[in-house]
């Protein structure tokens, strides 16, 4: 059943990843903490479902997280880039103009093997910016070993990759808010 097969994944996620014992959710948390303390900004890039999350968490980590967060979604600036250049660098081209040493890309896709999204991580690369990558599929996919930080999901079901990827900033961003009302007392 896929509830199984979803708790199974979550939980392998949780154990191969380190985050039961709080290792790479620490190492996040502090990432994302570090580029708000230095005024960085946070872009967050995906394709499809994974586009919605990406959007979903530039609002939450902007609100909640009360950081400098860009989708990069925006239709009129992707079908300009991906007419003028290609689909596979609608990410990077944004990136070359307005990413600073110093920011953190969010990198989310199931696969793990999309050309854009792997562009757009080389050109992050290069101008200096931090990676954080969530991938899935299979575990000798082409993001995987690229981030600062990588969150692989041993699933080949999308709907479970995309849950746990969500899940894992939400609480990622949970954690922000827990630690400035902390700060707040």
């Amino acid at each position: 059943m896929y509830r199984e097969r979803l708790m199974a994944a979550l939980q392998n996620t949780m154990l191969n990843e380190k985050l039961l014992d709080d290792f790479l959710l620490r190492r996040l948390v502090d990432g994302f903490e570090a580029c708000r303390e230095n005024r960085g900004n946070v872009y967050f890039i995906g394709n499809g479902g994974s586009a919605g999350i990406a959007m979903h968490m530039t609002a939450d980590f902007l609100k909640n997280g009360r950081m400098k967060t860009h989708s990069m979604h925006d239709a009129p600036t992707l079908t300009c880039l991906g007419n003028d250049y290609g689909y596979e660098y609608v990410f990077s081209k944004q990136l070359e103009i307005v990413a600073e040493k110093g920011d953190l890309l969010v990198a989310i896709s199931s696969s793990g093997n999309s050309p854009n999204i792997l562009e757009a991580v080389r050109i992050a690369k290069e101008k200096g910016c931090k990676v954080i990558t969530l991938s899935g599929f299979k575990p000798d996919n082409k993001l995987r070993p690229l981030g600062d930080c990588n969150i692989y999901v041993p699933s080949m079901e999308y709907g479970i990759v995309e849950s746990i990827h969500n899940l894992i900033l939400q609480q990622i961003v949970d954690e922000i808010m827990a630690m400035d009302k902390e700060n707040e007392k």
